[in-house]
């Protein structure tokens, strides 16, 4: 199991056995559509939410959620800069393959606007508010070859991870389709409230900023 997968379970543990003799248990999972809307760093990928949900009133419940998602591919136009004035050529433009993929973890409060978690023949609005770690691996690969001895450059060549605290929301839409299962429908938002510059990170500053589209199935226990 990878290393998010382990945070996941220690932190939805605790949280299911102190609640479990005192609420309803609801389990759901979705795919997703992301989109990285931070500028010069904007590419598509596809994921999957497993989310556990602690229903303490009709209206008002806890969740945990995991969430992984493929490769998200981008480019940048960039330029090499001598560090000697003797070298020759002073610039060298090139273009960098940046791959990321993310792993999310979020903890937090859900409330239904309209309906309530065990609501048999009417739909569903909810809102929610978490916080998140978010754990991520960046790839870089140049279109020419940069002698990093002589020339600076904007973003290193190669990989590595990062992370971020995030502040997690999310609108959807729920309607039950039989006995206590319900399709839902949700947008969500990924805002990084940490950060930290990375030299294999071209936008490191408020990023990566996250929206994604979520269509899912919640079965109540």
């Amino acid at each position: 199991m990878k290393k998010s997968g382990y945070i996941f379970l220690i932190l939805l543990f605790p949280l299911s056995s102190l609640l479990a003799q005192q609420t309803r248990f609801s389990l759901s999972t979705d795919v997703n559509v992301l989109r990285s809307l931070r500028k010069q760093q904007r590419f598509w990928a596809l994921g999957q939410t497993v989310t556990g949900n602690f229903h303490f009133t009709p209206k008002d419940q806890a969740y945990a959620w995991l969430v992984y998602y493929s490769k998200g591919i981008f480019h940048n136009q960039l330029k090499a800069t001598a560090k000697q004035p003797t070298t020759a050529p002073q610039q060298i433009s090139f273009s960098n393959k940046a791959r990321m993929s993310i792993r999310h973890v979020s903890l937090g409060w859900k409330h239904y606007l309209k309906g309530a978690f065990n609501a048999e023949d009417k739909w569903n609005l909810y809102a929610s508010a978490g916080w998140g770690l978010m754990i991520g691996r960046i790839e870089n690969f140049y279109s020419v070859n940069i002698d990093t001895s002589k020339y600076d450059v904007q973003v290193l060549e190669g990989s590595a991870h990062f992370k971020r605290l995030t502040a997690d929301f999310s609108l959807g839409y729920e309607k039950p389709v039989g006995a206590d299962v319900f399709l839902y429908m949700e947008g969500r938002a990924l805002v990084p409230i940490t950060d930290y510059p990375s030299r294999f990170i071209y936008i490191y500053d408020n990023a990566p900023f996250i929206g994604s589209l979520n269509l899912g199935i919640r079965v109540l226990f």
